[in-house]
């Protein structure tokens, strides 16, 4: 059990299930999954940005990602339906819990100006998104076989109901909310 996974289970349920006086143990909310995007719009011009971003996100979440296609033509982009733009991976169990430790612990705090996360990037459904501007801020990314900077977007998906309980729970694991 990672240390994130074992925070939860002895320190961030029992203060959920008393703050919000849940009946049973079950209705305590929890993390489901978090997926990871990266959308390369630049991959119509060039393949090779989109098998970078593909090992690059392999590296960073210990799962192979899976391909993203366009589901429309668009002409002013030169994009044709079906063409790769992207890779996406979604993370459940133990790699879900450490990254999360990683993000929190190691990448976030690398970001320079760094004052936190927005505590309004909530769905209304009890998830968050978060956007990542560049991968360099994760330690296993080698600065210098990077090429192009790309971004990402992290979604995290919760059980929670409303966005006051994602927020108390994530508030809980240690994710860093600006006030």
């Amino acid at each position: 059990m990672t240390r994130i996974a074992k925070k939860y289970k002895e320190e961030v349920a029992p203060a959920l299930l008393k703050e919000f006086g849940y009946a049973s143990t079950m209705a305590v909310p929890r993390l489901n999954k978090v997926v990871i995007n990266m959308g390369v719009g630049e991959a119509v011009a060039d393949n090779k940005i989109l098998d970078q971003a593909v090992s690059e996100l392999a590296t960073i979440a210990g799962q192979r990602p899976a391909i993203t296609r366009a589901k429309k033509s668009i002409s002013n982009f030169k994009l044709r339906a079906g063409m790769a733009i992207g890779c996406r991976v979604t993370l459940r169990g133990k790699r879900m819990w450490e990254f999360l430790d990683r993000l929190m612990n190691l990448a976030l705090p690398r970001v320079r100006d760094f004052r936190g996360v927005s505590p309004r990037a909530f769905d209304g459904r009890g998830n968050y998104t978060l956007g990542i501007r560049d991968e360099l801020i994760f330690p296993e990314i080698n600065y210098n076989k990077v090429q192009k900077v790309k971004g990402m977007n992290v979604c995290i998906v919760t059980t929670a109901a409303t966005d006051q309980e994602a927020k108390s729970l994530l508030g809980g694991l240690g994710m860093p909310f600006s006030a």
